[in-house]
C-alpha cells in the first residue's frame, strides 16, 4: 500500500509542477516541492456545503498557533478535540473549536458507570460553562467500556448520569456529544460501539442537546452500511470524523470508503455541523495530505 500511495503522490506532485517545468526546465523534485508551498500559500474558497474541520491530535507535532494559520489557508473553519488552554489560540486565528474536550474526558471511565457520575457532572459543569463562554456549542462525551455490564443498564445509567448536565448545557447553549467508536480494533470492550446503541439512548433521553458523532471510521469497521445508516438516523448526529479503512490514514483511494458519495449523502440530509477530518497523515507533507483530505470532501 505504501508504495502505492508514493506512486500516487509522486503523479499528483509531477502534475502541480508541470507548468514550472515547462517555462523553467527547473528539476522535478524541485518543481514539486515549489509547486506544494504555492498550493499551502492560498487561501481555498469551497463550495460551501461542508463546512470543514480538523482533529488537533493528528497534528500534534505542529505548534498550535502554526497549525491554525495553516487550517485557515487551507479554508477550514473549525479546529476539533481541543482543551481550554488551546480555545484562544486557535479564535486568534479566526478559527472556533469544533468539539471541545479536557483531560478528564475519559473514553474507558464514561456514564455507563454509576460511580463516575459525581466526578464527571462536577468536570463537565466547568467545561460546558467555560465552552459557553467561548460559544463553542459542542462538548464531546463518552459511554465508557462495558466491563461485563449488559446494554440496557448502560443505557439507563447513561441516563442518570448526562439528564442534569444536559438541562444545563442546554441553558448555555451547549450540546453533550457522543461518539460512536469501534470497539474490535481501537478501542475493546467500548459500549457505544453501534449506531443503534447510540440512537437508543438519544431516544431515552429525548433531549434536544445530546446528539451523536458518527465517526465514519470507526462505524465502517463495526457496521459498515454507512449512507443507509446516515439517511436513517441523522436526526441524532451532529458532526462526523473521518479516517480512510484500514488504518485511519488518508482518506483517498488508497482504502476502501467512498467520501464523495458519503458527503453528498450527508449534505442531502440537510446536515449544517462539521465533518472533521480524523485520519492520520502519512505523506512527509502532513498539510498536503490535510488539504487532499477536505478536497475529497468538499463536494
Amino acid at each position: 500500500m505504501a508504495d502505492r500511495m508514493n506512486r500516487r503522490k509522486l503523479l499528483k506532485n509531477l502534475g502541480l509542477g508541470a507548468g514550472i517545468l515547462s517555462f523553467t526546465g527547473i528539476s522535478g523534485v524541485l518543481a514539486s516541492e515549489l509547486s506544494s508551498k504555492a498550493e499551502l500559500s492560498k487561501s481555498y474558497s469551497f463550495s460551501g456545503k461542508i463546512k470543514h474541520s480538523v482533529c488537533r491530535w493528528c497534528y500534534q507535532d505542529i505548534p498550535l498557533e502554526d497549525f491554525a494559520k495553516a487550517c485557515a489557508k487551507l479554508g477550514i473553519t473549525g479546529i476539533d478535540l481541543l482543551k481550554p488552554s488551546d480555545w484562544d489560540t486557535v479564535e486568534k486565528e479566526g478559527l472556533v473549536c469544533s468539539m471541545a474536550t479536557d483531560d478528564f474526558a475519559s473514553i474507558t471511565e464514561g456514564f455507563n458507570d454509576l460511580k463516575n457520575h459525581a466526578s464527571l457532572q462536577e468536570k463537565y459543569s466547568g467545561l460546558i460553562k467555560k465552552a459557553s463562554e467561548h460559544k463553542i456549542k459542542n462538548v464531546i462525551c463518552f459511554s465508557g467500556n462495558r466491563n461485563g455490564m449488559d446494554e440496557e443498564t448502560g443505557i439507563t445509567n447513561c441516563v442518570k448520569g448526562l439528564t442534569p448536565l444536559l438541562d444545563y448545557a442546554r441553558e448555555l447553549n451547549v450540546n453533550l456529544v457522543m461518539e460512536l467508536l469501534n470497539s474490535k480494533v481501537d478501542h475493546k470492550d467500548y459500549m457505544c460501539d453501534h449506531t443503534d446503541w447510540g440512537v437508543k439512548l438519544a431516544k431515552r433521553l429525548n433531549k434536544p442537546n445530546f446528539k451523536l458523532l458518527y465517526d465514519i471510521y470507526h462505524m465502517q469497521i463495526m457496521e459498515g452500511d454507512v449512507i443507509r445508516t446516515i439517511q436513517e438516523n441523522h436526526e441524532y448526529i451532529n458532526h462526523y470524523h473521518t479516517g480512510g479503512v484500514p488504518g485511519r490514514h488518508e482518506i483517498n483511494d488508497s482504502q476502501e470508503l467512498n467520501y464523495p458519495a458519503i458527503m453528498q449523502a450527508i449534505y442531502a440530509t440537510g446536515f449544517d455541523g462539521f465533518v472533521a477530518q480524523e485520519f492520520i497523515p502519512t505523506y512527509d507533507d502532513k498539510l498536503s495530505a490535510l488539504r487532499e483530505g477536505i478536497q475529497i470532501c468538499d463536494i
